[in-house]
């Protein structure tokens, strides 16, 4: 199952087409889910020594569904019309609305169903002053348990087959071996060249060595692949990324949270926003 959680923006379509797309090419059903939030009200005003109690506006809940539930048929014939046009792939397809805040709700429901990805639209290059990659997304990549596929509004590619340039973060441990592992079935059937980078921006000889090490023994067990590895340069490492990114042409960056040690380099709100902000490129995240 392909989860793509909707917030009925304008970005959020690019998501539907790449992830139509994806669950086409591996059998697979597409799942949207749109959160909504509903606040609680005090019933009346507390004093000193008086238990506040909270009053559910049933009426307001009613409404804010409608809402929601409104917006998600208005998409569904968008989607209709675009598989009846061959724009999308006939995919077997269902949504589910559910109320809470979203981040909870997403992760809520990718713990139950477990979904093979999650994709995710974010805003694009040209939202100079919007919080790109937004509080919820930033939540969910450091809580999700699936695979994450973040796509900029921007992004140059509509399905995995276009992204012809793959850059996958290594960190010099036996994790990298799972995710890359892990990366090699969310792309089977399609074949870009995959770019290894090094998280560390000592542009040292151990660093060049061992990323040729990691190279040979990937090349060797997954022979399929076209990889070859960049040392990035010795400065601040979101623009030694970026600089990596322009140069190579990359269309998706693959990170890894295994024990926050990308995270807390790359992947915390703040950098991961300003990555993505100057960037339109796609982010894959593989969780540990």
């Amino acid at each position: 199952m392909v989860l793509i959680p909707v917030d009925f923006s304008d970005y959020s379509m690019r998501a539907c087409e790449i992830g139509f797309d994806y669950a086409f090419k591996n059998d697979a059903e597409v799942v949207f889910l749109n959160a909504y939030h509903t606040s609680h009200i005090y019933s009346s005003l507390s004093y000193l020594g008086v238990k506040q109690e909270f009053r559910f506006d049933k009426e307001a809940a009613s409404a804010a569904f409608g809402r929601a539930e409104a917006e998600m048929l208005r998409m569904k014939e968008v989607i209709d019309g675009k598989i009846s046009k061959g724009e999308l792939p006939a995919v077997k397809y269902d949504y589910t609305i559910r109320e809470g805040l979203p981040e909870d709700e997403i992760i809520a429901y990718a713990n139950e169903r477990k979904p093979s990805l999650i994709v995710m639209g974010t805003r694009g290059k040209s939202r100079k002053n919007l919080d790109l990659i937004g509080s919820v997304t930033a939540e969910i990549i450091e809580m999700t348990k699936s695979p994450l596929l973040a796509i900029p509004e921007q992004v140059t590619f509509k399905s995995f087959k276009d992204a012809e340039h793959l850059a996958f973060a290594v960190s010099f441990n036996k994790h990298d071996l799972v995710a890359f592992d892990c990366l090699t079935q969310l792309i089977r059937g399609y074949n870009p060249d995959i770019h290894l980078f090094n998280i560390s921006t000592s542009h040292d000889e151990w660093n060049e060595i061992r990323l040729t090490g990691t190279r040979e023994y990937l090349q060797k067990h997954y022979p399929d692949f076209s990889i070859d590895f960049t040392v990035l340069d010795d400065m601040d490492l979101l623009l030694a990324i970026e600089k990596f990114v322009q140069e190579k042409q990359i269309d998706v960056i693959t990170l890894t949270t295994y024990r926050h040690s990308i995270i807390t380099r790359i992947f915390n709100p703040s950098i991961a926003r300003k990555m993505l902000f100057h960037t339109n490129t796609a982010l894959l995240v593989i969780p540990d």
